[in-house]
């Protein structure tokens, strides 16, 4: 009974990796950081989602994740910086 809907699950994930996983909940999370209205926060998400996509095995997901992550850790203390909450 419940086979059916397993199987198109997995058959939908086996598609991304577990950095697109990861890029979603950034998403979230971001989305969460505007609706606190807080710049710092959004800071730390940045620093913290930077450091997860660098720190993630390569064999894990493409390589452009990994220079994603890096200029995450670059902007995002730029953005704490610059927040005034």
């Amino acid at each position: 009974m419940l086979e059916f809907p397993l199987q198109l699950i997995d058959g939908i994930l086996r598609q991304y990796s577990v950095a697109h996983a990861i890029l979603l909940l950034f998403v979230f999370a971001l989305l969460a950081g505007v609706v606190k209205k807080s710049m710092r926060l959004t800071g730390l998400q940045f620093v913290v989602f930077g450091l997860i996509f660098f720190l993630t095995p390569i064999s894990q997901h493409p390589m452009y994740f990994q220079y994603l992550g890096l200029g995450l850790m670059v902007v995002g203390p730029v953005i704490f910086i610059a927040a005034e909450d």
